[in-house]
């Protein structure tokens, strides 16, 4: 229920800034602005869940969500924009990294047990970024962009409330019986298979936060309504709920390190497929393909994250997947916002398309082996 307030957020906040007058640039900067806090607090998170457990960390963020989205509708205008973004990808990632150090130790530890949590939680995120789109297109088309906000906030209460009264409603983690503070960041980078699979989370994440931000702007060039902008990043969405469903499945038969190569692969080619169309149905065959390489892809690093972590910091190491994702949020956004206003949209894609594909051959190489990853 939060991922369906932030899917949906992002979908708002462009659409938005663009009723404003705001420019490919300028929305970039507000993409951007999503990462820049996770960026510098996302370890400290990590570690505070892995100290406290995880229900204080997820409650903070849930709280503080439902309050970033009220300051549009509050304080309408571009510059409420900056600081609700912001606020937004700050809550959001407090949550998230407690929910990812979380999840691969409930019910017990093995590789297939750790896919299978993984693959339910994503699919839980698939369904929220099948219905944020969705809902904040219909809002923004029939009740307005500010009444949308306040819509996609209210998803927020209930798994507040669940937490505040319901403490048991939260699966415990094993907390450290270290004082990780102590511990320096930077030892994580240095256990190579660990560090590869930080790499590989980040690409495949540069790719997913693209798509997000730039097809609103796409489909609003081309005529598009919100609605149909919705719908197509929903087959997106519809697309990653799909291909986690048979995660486990693929997991033990090909293992995690080739799932996350191919949805690199299978991403770059649906990239380079965008610019060649402006029919709606089309262009969502096409999101969907992208949602079945990105959506494979990022369950499997967060399982190798959690197995690859030293006992005791698994959120510090989600905190540091988070930092590394969010440097690609940071710079993706600007980066494209730039090359978009400057040469149009084809470039953005097959850019983009490129580097996933480097990146799929560079993986190819440099990722451990099934038996290395186990080791």
């Amino acid at each position: 229920m939060n991922h369906v307030c932030f899917s949906g957020s992002r979908m708002v906040m462009s659409l938005y800034a663009l009723e404003l007058g705001a420019n490919q640039f300028t929305i970039g900067i507000l993409m951007a602005l999503y990462a820049v806090c996770p960026l510098f607090f996302a370890i400290y998170a990590g570690r505070l869940a892995d100290r406290v457990g995880p229900r204080v960390p997820m409650m903070a963020g849930t709280a503080g969500l439902f309050l970033a989205m009220l300051l549009p509708p509050l304080f309408p205008g571009l510059i409420t924009l900056y600081v609700a973004s912001i606020l937004i990808g700050s809550s959001f990632h407090f949550f998230f990294v407690s929910v990812h150090g979380t999840t691969g130790g409930v019910g017990g530890e093995g590789v297939e047990n750790r896919a299978r949590n993984y693959s339910l939680v994503s699919l839980g995120f698939s369904a929220a970024g099948l219905l944020g789109p969705f809902l904040a297109g219909f809002s923004i088309d029939h009740l307005g962009h500010l009444n949308s906000y306040m819509i996609l906030s209210t998803f927020t209460l209930v798994p507040l409330l669940l937490m505040a009264f319901k403490p048991d409603f939260i699966p415990k983690a094993k907390k450290s019986t270290q004082n990780t503070d102590n511990h320096k960041v930077m030892d994580l980078w240095k256990i190579k298979p660990l560090r590869r699979t930080f790499i590989a989370s980040g690409i495949l994440s540069a790719g997913w936060d693209l798509f997000q931000f730039y097809v609103p702007i796409y489909g609003h060039s081309i005529g598009l309504s919100a609605s149909v902008i919705g719908l197509i990043l929903s087959s997106f969405a519809l697309a990653t709920f799909t291909v986690r469903t048979f995660l486990p499945q693929l997991a033990k038969s090909i293992g995690e390190i080739k799932i996350l190569i191919y949805g690199i692969f299978i991403a770059a080619v649906a990239f380079s497929l965008f610019p060649l169309f402006t029919n709606p149905f089309l262009l969502g065959c096409v999101a969907f393909l992208l949602g079945l390489g990105a959506g494979s892809g990022q369950p499997m690093s967060m399982s190798l994250i959690y197995s690859l972590s030293p006992a005791g910091r698994t959120s510090e190491a989600a905190g540091l997947r988070v930092m590394v994702n969010n440097c690609a949020h940071l710079f993706i956004p600007l980066f494209f916002g730039y090359l978009g206003t400057a040469f149009g949209f084809a470039p953005v894609f097959l850019t983009n398309s490129g580097m996933l594909a480097m990146a799929a051959l560079l993986m190819k190489k440099t990722l451990p082996s099934k038996s290395e990853a186990k080791k």
